[in-house]
């Protein structure tokens, strides 16, 4: 069934296959400039050719190709490995990779990537489409993520997982100061009812139990940014995305959930400022506790460098463990 997409009204001229790739980030620009070629997005009821542009107010319609099992192959893209055993693989995700294949995804996801590592000796609870995946992150979130090489340890990480035994921590640059220190939010979350590729806060029917807890690490340029760290104890999809729009702190370069660029900011994020900084499990074969982190991404850490040359600098850093924005030292 097509999706619907309706350019903002102000919106500047701009690629169709940017726009779109844009207003849904987990789905790559590769993956509609081939929809775009397979004549299967159209404007107001017209099929649309890779070069064209649109603008505000046009309303789009898309699909994607199908995508076959058959056709996964390994393929050689690199991997940054955390942590690896015959059981378990650890990695540190770049942003802007897709997990698995889709519609409309290619051969550059990270399961290719691991049937050329791993050669092929990977879970299979996942199914045919999502070999050892046992939890994805978003296509522009980097950071810490697990794949299971056997289905003993696919089975036990996700007992894990839904037992909430595990401990997950991420670091996110949001929009404006929240003016605790710290907090806990408990909203459901479910599928936005008008908007199918996003989430929302649902009471009632639709929505899911989700518990995100925050503290407020850094602020930048008085009250232009902060430098927020959340543990999530659910795994909702965009969890923390959408609690933390829900207290008004939109992540910077989330433009799903209503971020836009600010010319305060010394620079614009080239894509959603979240990174999964730490995980801590317990190795389901050897008992072991794994303790993965993944240091911060060269374009965090340059956008935050920038943000600090700001004018009023307010740093508020709290101490607990051996956590940092940063990792351990």
């Amino acid at each position: 069934m097509p999706i619907s997409y309706t350019v903002p009204l102000g919106s500047s001229r701009a690629r169709a296959d940017k726009v779109l790739a844009t207003a849904f980030p987990e789905h790559s620009r590769v993956a509609f400039q081939r929809a775009l070629d397979a004549g299967l997005v159209t404007r107001n009821g017209k099929t649309l050719d890779r070069s064209a542009d649109v603008v505000g107010g046009d309303e789009l319609h898309f699909t994607f190709p199908e995508v076959k099992a058959t056709e996964l192959k390994a393929v050689d893209i690199p991997i940054d490995v955390i942590f690896e055993d015959k059981h378990l693989l650890a990695i540190n995700k770049a942003a802007g990779m897709v997990v698995h294949p889709g519609a409309g995804t290619g051969d550059d996801t990270l399961v290719h990537a691991l049937l050329s590592h791993c050669e092929g000796e990977l879970s299979g609870i996942g199914g045919v489409e999502r070999p050892g995946i046992v939890h994805r992150l978003d296509r522009d979130t980097s950071g810490v993520m697990l794949v299971a090489k056997t289905d003993a340890a696919h089975r036990g990480i996700s007992e894990q997982f839904a037992a909430r035994t595990s401990h997950k921590e991420y670091v996110a640059l949001v929009d404006g100061v929240p003016s605790l220190l710290s907090g806990s939010v408990r909203k459901p979350i479910g599928r936005n009812p008008t908007q199918r590729h996003k989430m929302a806060i649902v009471e009632g029917p639709g929505g899911r139990d989700a518990h995100t807890d925050w503290e407020r690490v850094e602020v930048f340029g008085g009250n232009l940014a902060s430098l927020i760290r959340c543990t999530i104890h659910t795994g909702r999809t965009h969890q923390i995305r959408v609690h933390m729009k829900s207290l008004g702190h939109i992540l910077l370069g989330d433009v799903i959930y209503g971020w836009k660029e600010s010319p305060r900011l010394p620079a614009q994020p080239e894509r959603m400022m979240l990174h999964a900084e730490h995980l801590v499990v317990t190795h389901p074969i050897t008992g072991k506790v794994l303790d993965l982190r993944a240091p911060l991404p060269k374009d965090f850490e340059k956008l935050m460098k920038a943000l600090r040359k700001l004018e009023k600098p307010v740093a508020t850093k709290i101490k607990r463990g051996l956590r940092s924005p940063l990792g351990p030292k």
